[in-house]
């Protein structure tokens, strides 16, 4: 979804974020068509399932689409605040001011967390419905060049409605996981019997079994382009943040700070902001074993190096 503002479009990733977006479409439409044939074998009960699913995902999508900006200030902690409201507060309203004016886009409200660990992020359905917070702790660690590059590109995620695309991307993996869900408490709570075309009682346990088998699979692939397309639009985000300002370099400053600064917050402050991670600047890992060696692949965001190996590419563009 293209914004009308002087964010400057990425086509390279424009097109893979696009080949993911079609990939999703196919998986959800072999999804489908799974369903019917197994409904369609096996009787209605499993296109009741998948039917309620939508109905009950889709209200889950809409919600979380027009309560996101609501929904993360309260994860955060967060307050709105306006310029008069401290120094903090003035300093963040004038470089937010500055990027609208640069950006030519709307202004977004403005909230700050009373937390040490640094960190900013924006959401909102559209640029009128939009809010833009950073934490003490990353305003606190950062200069004025670096925290204008970590407020633009979390802008940038704002002019290019990427709460809209995210939420729309999701919405297969929510129903996967609710037909999963129902599929298995319906033959728990006695969704074991039906009846065949003879009025003979039959066991509905092996459509149940294969509606879940199903599930699980459209769940974990979808999962997975789903990270995949996040990590793409926070590249897309680094990309157009540091185009618009002009310095490349001040935003890959402020990577380092804040990944270094995250990586020293105890593991039970990263856990409790780890549900906004997708929202985040930088996401806050609490590192579990085995599972950091596959934190590239899960991760809602890019490595560390290869954020600023795209910055690097961008500083020669513009050295050029």
């Amino acid at each position: 979804m293209a914004a009308r503002t002087r964010y400057a479009p990425d086509r390279g990733l424009t097109v893979r974020m696009t080949a993911t977006m079609f990939l999703l479409g196919l998986v959800f439409v072999a999804f489908v068509g799974a369903i019917i044939g197994i409904g369609t074998a096996y009787g209605a009960s499993s296109s009741a399932i998948v039917l309620f699913a939508v109905v009950l995902g889709g209200g889950f999508a809409i919600g979380s689409l027009f309560f996101s900006d609501k929904i993360a200030l309260a994860t955060a902690g967060a307050h709105e605040v306006k310029p008069t409201d401290g120094q903090e507060a003035a300093r963040l309203h004038g470089i937010v001011d500055r990027l609208c004016a640069l950006a030519d886009m709307p202004k977004p409200r403005v909230a700050i967390a009373d937390a040490d660990m640094p960190n900013a992020f924006a959401t909102g359905r559209n640029a009128d419905h939009a809010v833009v917070c950073a934490t003490t702790g990353l305003m606190r660690r950062l200069d004025n060049d670096e925290l204008e590059g970590v407020l633009a590109h979390e802008m940038s995620h704002v002019a290019h409605k990427d709460v809209a695309v995210m939420t729309i991307a999701s919405f297969l993996g929510i129903i996967a996981a609710l037909v999963v869900r129902f599929a298995f408490y319906g033959e728990l709570f006695g969704g074991g019997d039906r009846r065949d075309s003879n009025g003979n009682n039959q066991s509905a346990l092996p459509v149940i079994l294969i509606v879940m088998l199903v599930g699980i699979v459209v769940y974990a692939i979808s999962f997975l382009l789903i990270r995949l397309l996040s990590r793409y639009r926070e590249l897309a985000a680094d990309r157009s943040g540091a185009l618009l300002t002009g310095k490349p370099s001040a935003l890959a400053s402020a990577l380092q700070k804040v990944t270094g600064d995250i990586a020293r917050i105890p593991t039970r402050d990263l856990r409790k902001a780890e549900p906004l991670n997708a929202f985040y600047f930088a996401p806050a890992f609490a590192k579990r074993g085995a599972m950091v060696t596959l934190s590239g692949l899960f991760s809602t965001h890019p490595s560390l190096d290869r954020r600023l190996e795209e910055l690097a590419k961008i500083s020669r563009q513009l050295s050029q």
